[in-house]
């Protein structure tokens, strides 16, 4: 799948750039040049820049899992995990390191959430008879990270007050929405992919307590104003990390165990990690960055645009698409995407509003794809991708409907 995807990224590219030069555009053969070296840079800083964020966090969860605090988290929802992935043995530690992450997606804890799925991934790779290929429960972690529901979107907020937003945290209830739609969807594709039964009493059982708690938090955070909002989530992020940090520690020192010695073993894994994920991210980010520079991206939105106009449809939300082609290629490329649209037609208007929900309802999900199976050496991710983009599709239809709904 993988190699059909890079291929026809290519293919697209060589036609779009055609299609420039035969209008007159010499510029984009120097712009394609650019992207391509700028994207070999940019695979060699991420990939180093994880190096220490992934020492630290792989050395953490080597005490933590020795302490025995893993041990707990994987107790908490061992049920749940075990019917979505059968082939996961219970008792394994797999169950504590995506329990970990999945807590800190949701949460919004992006300096944990990436380590802690890397250490995950890498705890279901020890299951992988085929290392080359993706296994069901790798996909269904892969597809849960790329939708994954983040209940407190404070960077939209941020950029959103940046640029004079009225009230910079309208739009929570739209991205919850959104995102959840996105997650559902995920879900029930992989689901019906590899066949497992989402009706049974384990599951809904915990779908039910999971809401209600989940409900239980929007109905505070949607009382508070956008700087209280962004408060409750800094001390609430802060203190949930230093709590698991100093839970690790001090609990490994109580059992006696050498945590000094743990951690610069598990820091180890870390290191080599962050080097091998270079020429996977290198080949992905070359890809869309030649796929960006040959305007192939713009040339989709022209089509969508006399598309929705031929049917006479509301075209509203056309100038708010940028940023939608952009999320599942590049996160600061839709960042930037959004910024732009905010700038040009206003932070409050629909388009700024719309753009805004996009890009805190969706996920990278090339860029997810590329570090969680390159970590691990996958080279063929099977139905993963497919099911990856599904999510981002429902997401992006999830954030125009409700978009509408709110503001149209």
């Amino acid at each position: 799948m993988l190699n059909r995807v890079w291929l026809l990224f290519f293919i697209i590219a060589a036609l779009s750039i055609s299609i420039q030069l035969v209008n007159g555009n010499v510029d984009v053969l120097s712009e394609s040049v650019t992207a391509l070296f700028a994207s070999a840079k940019l695979a060699a800083d991420i990939s180093l820049g994880l190096i220490g964020v992934l020492a630290l966090w792989m050395g953490l969860m080597q005490v933590g899992e020795k302490a025995g605090v893993v041990g707990l988290f994987a107790r908490i929802f061992e049920p749940l995990l075990s019917k979505l992935m059968p082939e996961v043995p219970r008792g394994h530690v797999a169950y504590g390191s995506i329990s970990m992450n999945l807590t800190a997606n949701m949460l919004g804890l992006d300096n944990a959430a990436t380590p802690l799925g890397l250490k995950a991934m890498h705890d279901l790779q020890s299951l992988n008879p085929v290392k080359s290929v993706a296994t069901n429960a790798q996909i269904l972690f892969l597809v849960l990270n790329t939708s994954s529901v983040t209940l407190v979107p404070v960077t939209v907020f941020l950029y959103r007050a940046q640029q004079g937003a009225a009230n910079p945290a309208d739009i929570f209830l739209p991205i919850l929405l959104a995102t959840s739609v996105s997650t559902i969807v995920g879900l029930l594709v992989v689901a019906l992919v590899q066949r497992i039964s989402l009706i049974n009493s384990v599951i809904l059982a915990y779908a039910a307590t999971i809401m209600s708690v989940f409900m239980a938090g929007v109905a505070y955070l949607v009382t508070l104003s956008a700087e209280a909002i962004g408060q409750v989530s800094m001390v609430l992020g802060n203190g949930i990390l230093l709590l698991l940090i100093l839970s690790f520690i001090l609990v490994a020192g109580y059992r006696k165990i050498a945590v000094y010695d743990e951690f610069v073993d598990g820091a180890k894994q870390g290191f080599s990690q962050a080097i091998q994920l270079i020429p996977y991210l290198l080949a992905m980010l070359l890809a869309i960055g030649f796929l960006r520079a040959s305007g192939a991206l713009d040339y989709a939105l022209q089509l969508l645009a006399s598309g929705v106009s031929a049917l006479g449809a509301d075209t509203r939300f056309i100038d708010a698409m940028p940023t939608a082609f952009m999320k599942p290629f590049s996160g600061s490329g839709a960042r930037a995407m959004m910024l732009e649209t905010m700038s040009h037609h206003g932070v409050d208007s629909f388009a700024g509003r719309l753009a805004a929900i996009l890009q805190g309802s969706t996920e990278t999900t090339f860029y997810v794809l590329a570090v969680y199976f390159g970590s691990v050496g996958i080279r063929n991710g099977r139905h993963a991708l497919g099911c990856g983009l599904a999510a981002d599709f429902a997401g992006i239809s999830a954030a125009i409907g409700v978009c509408y709904w709110f503001y149209g």
